[in-house]
């Protein structure tokens, strides 16, 4: 299939144009980040491969959701903030004055914690990011939402209303439309914040089992509350706690033999 970079400068892209430097798909370096005064970040290091699952867990203003916020320049739209420290994707820095916010952006999707379709059709909600991207070729657009939707799990249960509205599917079809909707511009990266908070049980798992399947082709960072979602899900976990990175491994060595107390006091419900 044609890509979106394809379409949208006429050419197909140089071969090592997103030639990875680094080891890792997507990395913090000695990162710190301000509130102004309030120092919400310390120091964190992490690397993380691609292809992989990365659960962020700790006590709610731990700074896990500040941490995901980084790697899509989310914290650039708050006053005061002040970041220190390397942000690398693909060995990059995302944080280098040359690099468009809207680029970077098409490279790391986004699904936040409640769904958030907008008022629109099925199809245009999936279509949206493709559009304005300025991308208008009919077939392109009709094959890369088929190919969203399959990838979300939601073709087969969507597939003859694609012109409803987004607001009449249940609560769990809207979040695994909006992660169609992050799939359609070809990310690299999916950041999820708390994707299953709010939904039912039989919702919940299917996004774990999506998430499951997503790996194959993305690498993803997922904020949870859910210590059981961090175990089934993830391939490795770090553990935040007032603004520290604690630990930092496998996801079986963090819930079954974590080397700080702290993490598990955490993972055993001590506290939190």
């Amino acid at each position: 299939m044609v890509t979106i970079d394809e379409i949208i400068s006429g050419q197909k892209p140089h071969a090592d144009a997103y030639k990875n430097s680094s080891p890792c798909k997507i990395e913090s370096k000695n990162v710190h980040l301000y509130y102004g005064d309030f120092h919400a970040l310390k120091g964190i290091n992490i690397a993380i491969e691609a292809n992989t699952v990365t659960a962020l867990i700790g006590p709610s203003g731990c700074g896990k959701s500040t941490y995901l916020r980084l790697f899509n320049r989310m914290n650039d739209l708050i006053d005061g903030v002040r970041i220190e420290g390397d942000v690398l994707l693909d060995g990059k820095d995302i944080y280098d004055k040359a690099l468009r916010t809207d680029e970077l952006r098409k490279k790391i999707g986004m699904v936040f914690q409640k769904p958030n379709p907008f008022p629109k059709s099925i199809f245009e909600n999936v279509a949206y990011g493709l559009r304005v991207n300025g991308i208008s070729h009919k077939n392109f657009i009709e094959e890369r939402v088929e190919l969203s939707l399959k990838q979300s799990a939601l073709w087969e249960e969507v597939k003859d209303k694609l012109n409803k509205s987004a607001f009449s599917l249940s609560g769990g079809q809207q979040q695994r439309l909006c992660i169609a909707r992050a799939l359609a511009i070809e990310p690299s990266v999916i950041l999820m914040d708390e994707p299953a908070s709010a939904l039912d049980p039989i919702s919940t798992a299917k996004i774990e089992d999506l998430i499951y399947e997503l790996k194959n082709k993305y690498t993803i960072i997922i904020v949870t509350h859910n210590m059981q979602q961090a175990g089934r899900v993830s391939d490795k976990t770090a553990f935040f706690y007032l603004g520290e990175l604690i630990e930092y491994d496998a996801t079986p060595v963090i819930f079954t033999n974590p080397s700080d107390p702290k993490t598990q006091s955490y993972v055993t419900g001590r506290f939190g």
